[in-house]
């Protein structure tokens, strides 16, 4: 029976690696100020530091911010992802957020024009984006 728990655990643990890993790829190839260096490695490497990181830090961040949280009905939860990608980047020299120049986008009478995208504000994109990622995947496994 141990050894049952173990396998599926490390099965799990496994998966969320490889599933952080692909978001981060996937980040890399909505946005070119995600720039990730060092192959799939280093990919792998991102994978476990964001599976720590939101396994450990995510929940103190949740717990400083909810006042914050509460006041903007939810609307500074997003903070937390960006800050987690802050990290990151801290902790994997070789995973970088920089400025881009976002090249426009027109459909059907909706425009958004060309725009230079510093890199705070890039942070806050690809932190957006990794979320928006993430859930997604989340979203596609379950079903």
């Amino acid at each position: 029976m141990l050894d049952l728990f173990t396998i599926e655990s490390m099965r799990t643990v496994l998966r969320t690696i490889l599933f952080y890993s692909f978001s981060l790829f996937a980040l890399t190839l909505v946005f070119p100020g995600a720039k990730i260096t060092g192959g799939l490695e280093t990919y792998l490497l991102g994978g476990v530091a964001l599976s720590i990181i939101f396994l450990l830090i995510k929940p103190v961040l949740n717990i400083l911010t909810l006042p914050l949280n509460l006041v903007t009905l939810g609307a500074f939860s997003f903070f937390t992802n960006v800050i987690i990608l802050y990290l990151l980047t801290l902790f994997v020299p070789q995973i970088k957020i920089t400025s881009f120049v976002f090249a426009g986008f027109s459909y059907a009478g909706f425009a958004i024009p060309k725009t230079s995208v510093n890199q705070i504000l890039a942070f806050i994109v690809c932190g957006l984006a990794l979320s928006a990622i993430i859930t997604f995947l989340s979203w596609l496994i379950k079903k």
